[in-house]
């Protein structure tokens, strides 16, 4: 449930609602918007008897959260939250493009990624240390070492960085480097024990679309990170698994409205894992800017025959360039800027 706090509640009198709820076993989580004051309640509300906080001075009202995901949800919070990067805001006016190659090669390599992604304009870079992949004899990554090159290239022009953690025993050497953000991948979505883990750092986290995952579980996955204390999440759709294929992943345009309505969180898309093909990217990232994604992440390549890691969808410095030209009209048109 959620309890509304009277506008003009004193900070002693929101306290006291605070400790009321902790007294009776229960856990609060305050969010703090432009109009009101909401606290979500956690735990088994069967605790609380009828009328145990309305009576309190500060009370508004008490209203129950009939999803079964409750701080990710608008019920909890009407406003949207704009997750901040370093000064960089996920959800607002701005939209935000991520890009930088599939997987950490080489010093050189992400040097020159680096150069591009400036470039282009993009004011974050992503890039894969460590590479989930669907066998275990292909390419998994360069490991600790990659994020070391990573660091170094994208400081160098004063870029963010985006990295998927896989385990929990790397989460101290994401910290020790300064990972900006924090991805959870496909095929970690579910990964309940990773999720409450990051859910107790102050590092956002992008929480990648399970391959068959619906709507509701994804929610739900978030919701595991916010129960935990960490409220910076941003949702990414990147393509679900279907009986189609003709391209890799089929992008879940609708999800993004969807999730507009069901959550206050920021949604960006992952064009390039949901085609699978460079010429398809640019289509399907005008798409998600248009359906109203708050961000995309793309994957570029200084040289995309050359790369180890999905070499057919990375674009060019060049054609990462024009997309980035592209999209700044579509935002322009919906009122939004790149």
């Amino acid at each position: 449930m959620i309890v509304i706090i009277k506008p003009h509640a004193t900070p002693e009198q929101l306290e006291h609602v605070l400790d009321r709820i902790r007294q009776l076993g229960l856990q609060p989580m305050v969010s703090t918007g432009s109009e009101r004051t909401v606290v979500g309640v956690l735990g088994d509300e069967r605790l609380l008897a009828e009328g145990a906080l309305e009576s309190l001075p500060a009370v508004e009202q008490v209203m129950p959260i009939l999803k079964p995901y409750k701080l990710v949800s608008r019920e909890f919070k009407a406003t949207d939250t704009v997750v901040q990067v370093r000064g960089i805001p996920f959800g607002g006016r701005q939209i935000q493009v991520i890009a930088g190659p599939c997987s950490v090669e080489t010093p050189e390599q992400m040097r020159a990624a680096a150069a591009g992604v400036k470039e282009a304009g993009c004011r974050l870079m992503r890039g894969g240390a460590f590479k989930p992949r669907t066998s275990p004899y292909t390419f998994q990554g360069v490991g600790d070492e990659g994020l070391d090159y990573f660091r170094d290239a994208a400081d160098a022009y004063d870029l963010p960085i985006v990295t998927e953690l896989m385990d929990v025993r790397k989460i101290d050497l994401f910290l020790e480097k300064g990972v900006d953000i924090i991805q959870i991948g496909t095929r970690n979505m579910q990964n309940f024990d990773l999720l409450k883990e990051v859910g107790r750092l102050d590092v956002p986290v992008i929480l990648k679309r399970g391959l068959s995952a619906t709507i509701k579980e994804w929610l739900m996955a978030a919701e595991y990170i916010a129960a935990h204390g960490n409220h910076r999440i941003i949702f990414a759709e990147r393509g679900i698994r279907t009986f189609e294929t003709a391209y890799r992943n089929v992008l879940d345009v609708t999800a993004i409205p969807v999730m507009k309505r069901e959550t206050h969180l920021p949604i960006i898309v992952d064009p390039s894992h949901a085609g699978g093909k460079a010429w398809l990217v640019p289509h399907l990232a005008r798409a998600a800017i248009a359906a109203g994604a708050d961000g995309l992440l793309v994957e570029t390549h200084p040289c995309p025959e050359e790369a180890w890691c999905d070499a057919d969808q990375a674009l060019s410095p060049a054609q990462l360039g024009t997309l980035m030209g592209d999209l700044r009209k579509v935002a322009e048109a919906i009122g939004r800027e790149i």
